[in-house]
């Protein structure tokens, strides 16, 4: 944790606890890079599932070419934050309610689903146009992936083989533009694994676009940077990526390359910062139990990983008993619960740990909170913490608990 985050959870009360932290210098910073990185012809839109604060979303819009969004809900919100930016509304099952909304808000890009829902779309069109990409479920051999969305039976896009009735109905209706295909397929890929698919991918939509006289004119792969919650210095290879997306797009001269990573780009600027309530010993096993839990950071459940953490000691103990802690052995981070699955990292050796203590564990700024079981329980909810160096000197101006 950089000191200036630090100060700031030191400044924080237990009451304020548990907390999010988000680090706004380092989000800039890691945009940043990733823009830099990218070939001209890449436009780079963020996932806002993975993380729609406000604050983060406003960040985030001075570095991305747009966002996209899944729901009604994430349009409304992302369009009241950031008025100007470009949106593409993605995701299976929309309702005619949210194809209404996307309609009358201007999204510049419809990913669409499904045949049905192309049909859908044409009856709820009125003197209106729409730009619409087709997401296609290409039969591509991954291998192991974290996250498969394709390549396999899957409720998300469309066989192939449906495509043909789709070009025949966009044909027959001058209002729908058909600028090209979405073809994302899977998620937790490195640098290299991602340009194969991603070139395995890109061959396969030209082929098909001569095959079918289509003008294509831009290919979306979706997202699925990989992040590694084990190993959280290993981050995805930003720089041979946009490498190797240059070497692809030279035998594409005409294609523009759009991705929406989310996870990726937010996971690193996040902490949910919380605190030793008790230290106990099961058949010989060490147990932290801390405020808060997967309720407010669903990530360790979701994924069945250890969220990386770091100790911070608070060395003040007022009570009148030896204060419980455990040394140089492995502890299980617990919530508070009640189910054995609350757990946020299992048999993590600490060097000392005591009742009090505060726990920081990094890469909680995606699929975190906005995934969690809020209401169980009924615990309070967290603080949301936006940390800007320049602002570290004057707590409480940036901070408030969800409600």
């Amino acid at each position: 944790m950089r000191p200036a985050l630090l100060d700031h959870v030191g400044r924080l009360s237990d009451e304020d606890l548990p907390a999010y932290v988000y680090d706004l210098p380092a989000l800039h910073e890691h945009v940043h890079a990733i823009r830099a990185a990218l070939p001209a012809r890449v436009e780079l839109l963020y996932a806002a599932k993975a993380n729609s604060d406000p604050r983060i979303v406003q960040a985030l819009a001075a570095h991305v070419d747009g966002f996209e969004v899944a729901s009604g809900g994430e349009l409304n919100h992302v369009r009241g934050l950031v008025p100007e930016t470009p949106l593409a509304f993605g995701g299976p099952g929309k309702t005619q309610t949210e194809l209404v909304q996307a309609l009358e808000a201007g999204v510049e890009r419809l990913h669409i689903e499904s045949e049905h829902e192309l049909r859908l779309l044409t009856t709820l069109l009125g003197d209106r146009s729409a730009d619409v990409l087709l997401r296609v479920n290409l039969p591509v051999a991954m291998g192991h992936v974290a996250l498969a969305m394709g390549g396999r039976p899957s409720p998300f896009g469309m066989d192939p083989a449906q495509l043909d009735d789709c070009l025949e109905l966009i044909a027959s209706d001058p209002r729908i533009r058909l600028h090209g295909l979405h073809l994302h397929l899977a998620s937790g890929l490195r640098a290299q694994a991602q340009l194969a698919l991603i070139d395995e991918m890109l061959t396969w939509a030209e082929a098909w676009a001569h095959e079918r006289a289509v003008d294509l004119a831009e290919v979306n792969v979706g997202g699925g940077m990989g992040v590694d919650y084990t190993h959280p210095h290993k981050v995805f290879d930003w720089s041979v990526f946009g490498a190797g997306l240059l070497r692809i797009l030279t035998r594409h001269p005409r294609l523009t390359l759009r991705i929406e990573p989310g996870r990726s780009v937010t996971a690193y600027c996040g902490w949910y910062v919380t605190q030793v309530l008790d230290i106990k010993f099961s058949r010989g096993e060490a147990f932290a139990v801390l405020r808060g839990g997967t309720h407010h950071l669903r990530t360790p459940a979701a994924k069945q990983h250890d969220q990386p953490f770091e100790v911070i000691p608070d060395d003040v103990w007022l009570r009148p008993w030896d204060r419980p802690e455990a040394r140089n052995e492995p502890v299980t981070l617990v919530g508070q619960l009640c189910t054995p699955k609350d757990v946020l990292a299992r048999r993590v050796t600490v060097e000392r740990l005591r009742v009090g203590d505060r726990v920081a564990f990094a890469m909680a700024g995606a699929y975190a909170w906005n995934i969690s079981h809020h209401a169980f329980l009924m615990h309070p909810h967290p603080t949301f913490h936006h940390v800007h160096d320049a602002e570290v000197s004057v707590p409480g101006t940036y901070a408030h608990r969800m409600s």
